[in-house]
């Protein structure tokens, strides 16, 4: 479970938080408290990855060129249109994963496959860092052949590199569905620049990735 802010940082902080608004923050609708998923455009492409608490991937998605919108949610488990609460008590079967969508002809899949395995530590088995269980775990999911083959490719690449110490466990899943999160958890990275957590924990996964993967960042995100 993710790190809870203290009551001390919400009575000290609040006017600060209340203020920031996320300078890369998306325009993402709601319906029901819930985040309504996009219409896929014309020469969009669309990619689902699970790596531990979305708060990170989403922003660590949403910095790259060529992503449009990122969604966080749920993937890879069995109960239809879970809660955040649901997906925490560990029976629903899905982990915390984000929907990129992307024009292909600016970044292709098997960059944002890197970016995914920059993102998050792929050796650590049903957690993130504190995170522990298996909602956090690393899920690549494919939606074609060729995409598992990427998948398998890159994953193969960088774990001869040993850009971490240990084997991957990222898990290579077909693509069944994903179900959008609460609107709250939306954009959350941005949003929430003092939340602890985001400062302790999800910070150093964004730039982990902006820092390792510079031609892949958007101008406006190398500054901050």
């Amino acid at each position: 479970m993710k790190l809870r802010i203290s009551f001390f940082f919400l009575m000290t902080g609040f006017v600060i938080l209340a203020g920031c608004s996320g300078k890369h923050s998306q325009k993402i609708s709601s319906n029901n408290g819930f985040a309504v998923l996009p219409a896929v455009m014309r020469n969009e492409s669309v990619a689902t990855f699970a790596g531990g608490c979305f708060w990170a991937m989403q922003e660590s998605m949403l910095q790259l060129k060529g992503v449009h919108t990122v969604v966080s949610g749920y993937a890879g488990g069995t109960t239809s249109n879970p809660t955040y609460d649901e997906v925490l008590t560990k029976t629903t079967g899905h982990a915390e994963a984000v929907q990129v969508y992307y024009d292909p002809s600016k970044i292709t899949f098997e960059q944002l496959v890197t970016a995914f395995f920059y993102a998050h530590d792929p050796t650590e088995l049903n957690r993130q860092g504190p995170d522990i269980g298996s909602d956090y775990r690393s899920i690549a999911f494919f939606r074609s052949p060729e995409e598992l083959k990427t998948i398998s490719k890159v994953l193969h690449q960088l774990e001869l590199k040993a850009l971490y110490n240990g084997s991957f466990v990222t898990a290579m899943e077909p693509f069944e569905v994903f179900y959008p999160a609460e609107i709250n958890h939306q954009d959350y990275y941005g949003k929430n620049p003092w939340d602890p957590y985001i400062r302790s924990v999800s910070k150093p996964k964004v730039l982990h990735v902006r820092d390792n993967l510079r031609s892949f960042i958007k101008p406006s995100y190398l500054n901050n």
